[in-house]
């Protein structure tokens, strides 16, 4: 297979179609090759538009999602990152070339072994690694300028633990509903005690490990 030839016809036909415009994110997928993350038997599948499949049960987004999420975080080299499920890495390894300093969280103690010596390749080291549940926030760093959520919430409530840890201007990008039709969301604190909401697109995401939906109000 001809990744280079595959990796342009992603970016051209895939990514650039879904509203990724921004240069520097259209770089990133460029830069990181894609493949040299997902699980090897996977390797053929890395730049479709699909799921790649990963341990346990868990899949990668797909690559115009990842797009548009880097796309709407807008990162700037001094940005302190949270990203909420390692996964694969390769969205690791693109926070780490577009950010300042990088946490990573994944509650999958694999995962989190098998991403440093990916990173390693690529000589990214402003990226530190946590195996732990990360999915009601991770405040042993916060606060933070941006928080990445690789899987989804169930429901706006979710969000409240990841909103109390973003610093003032920061961003927020979580997927949030239940199948079939799930809303991206980029959220932003504004102030103490005010943030705003911006929906990005309509998508479908399998939800983090151990999120809980909040109660249902009853009569």
């Amino acid at each position: 297979m001809d990744f280079t030839l595959a990796r342009q016809n992603m970016i051209e036909q895939q990514i650039r179609p879904w509203d990724v415009l921004d240069p520097r994110t259209l770089d990133l997928f460029d830069r990181v090759h894609r493949e040299d993350f997902v699980p090897a038997e996977f390797r053929q599948l890395a730049l479709a538009d699909v799921n790649v499949p990963l341990a346990f049960g868990e899949v990668t987004m797909a690559p115009k999602v990842e797009g548009r999420m880097i796309q709407s975080l807008a990162l700037t080299a001094h940005d302190k990152v949270l990203e909420v499920g390692t996964g694969c890495a390769f969205v690791t390894a693109m926070l780490a070339c577009a950010a300042g300093e990088i946490h990573s969280v994944d509650i999958h103690a694999d995962f989190t072994r098998a991403a440093g010596p990916k990173l390693d390749r690529y000589g990214l080291g402003n990226v530190r690694l946590y195996s732990g549940d990360a999915a009601r926030g991770w405040r042993e760093q916060a606060p933070y300028d941006v928080i990445a959520v690789t899987g989804s919430v169930p429901a706006p409530a979710n969000l409240r633990a990841f909103e109390q840890e973003l610093r003032r201007g920061g961003r927020l990008f979580v997927i949030v509903g239940q199948p079939p039709v799930m809303e991206a969301l980029l959220v932003t604190r504004v102030g103490e005690d005010d943030w705003t909401r911006e929906s990005l697109f309509e998508t479908n995401l399998p939800p983090l490990r151990n999120v809980m939906a909040p109660p249902k109000f009853r009569f």
